[in-house]
């Protein structure tokens, strides 16, 4: 699928890779709580569907924001830890949580 932002901006790619329900959710999930199981992230959104949960980590995992870690060979399982490059996103997460807290 295009994107439908101008790719030209370094905003519009962040929020080509970002943008999307749920992801800065993920994000938040895992900066706080740390590595976290497919299952654990599908409890804690119980709203999201697996295949959008899927879908979300994929891009992130794509895009080198998080990386999958094998926690059981039979069946293969992952959790989700974020990279350095996912860590970095921190600071834009907390400046939106004081947004959040200020104007909402």
């Amino acid at each position: 699928m295009a994107s439908p932002y101008d790719l030209d901006c370094p905003v519009a790619r962040t929020l080509d890779i970002v943008g999307e329900k749920w992801t800065i959710l993920i994000l938040r999930d895992l900066l706080r709580e740390g590595p976290r199981r497919f299952q654990d992230l599908a409890t804690a959104f119980s709203a999201i569907s697996p295949n959008t949960l899927s879908a979300r980590l994929k891009t992130l995992e794509t895009s080198g924001i998080v990386a999958a870690r094998a926690y059981a060979s039979h069946p293969p399982r992952n959790e989700y830890v974020l990279t350095e490059k996912g860590r970095e996103l921190g600071p834009v997460l907390l400046a939106l949580k004081r947004w959040g807290e200020e104007h909402t």
